[in-house]
């Protein structure tokens, strides 16, 4: 008889411990859940983000590139203008000496 009476002991004692656990389980289950959820929704809000952010590096890239190409299309157009001058530096030298020679001869022939 004193067997039968363990059980029911044991049964009467840890049952609503074990209710209890359990409950306690249930709801730590249903945090984890619910945190999983959240870790997902900001993973999500995460790469929508960084594709954001990477469509605007990508287009400020572009944009940059673009503009110093401009530059270069600029510089180049300089160069030019630069090369063009200096070809006529000599030419502009040679018509001032010719016009000091004009002026000395036309002194000469005056005075003469």
């Amino acid at each position: 008889m004193a067997t039968e009476k363990i059980p029911g002991w044991i049964e009467r004692l840890l049952l609503p411990r074990l209710n209890t656990i359990e409950g306690e389980l249930k709801s730590i289950n249903t945090r984890i859940d619910s945190l999983d959820s959240k870790i997902d929704s900001l993973r999500n809000e995460t790469k929508t983000e960084i594709q954001g952010l990477r469509k605007e590096i990508e287009s400020s890239r572009t944009e940059i590139i673009s503009k110093f190409e401009g530059l270069n299309y600029r510089f180049e157009a300089i160069n030019i203008r630069l090369d063009s001058i200096e070809k006529r530096i000599p030419v502009i030298e040679e018509l001032t000496a010719l016009k000091i020679k004009i002026a000395d001869i036309e002194k000469r022939m005056a005075a003469a």
